[in-house]
């Protein structure tokens, strides 16, 4: 069985919980990769915002 890619515990939207769960990773790490993200290459937000939107609920 494969996984899927759906929204995790909520903070905001669980994009970031989400996308921890689905690559075995911490979701603080995922967060902190956003935060880069926007603040250095400023896309961070979009992408969190177009995720929030496309991915499914649990």
């Amino acid at each position: 069985m494969s996984k899927r890619m759906v929204k995790g515990e909520k903070k905001l939207f669980g994009v970031c919980s989400g996308l921890a769960n689905y690559f075995d990773t911490d979701p603080t790490l995922m967060r902190m990769i956003f935060l880069i993200a926007f603040f250095v290459f400023g896309v961070g937000g979009l992408v969190y915002l177009i995720l929030a939107v496309i991915m499914p609920e649990k």
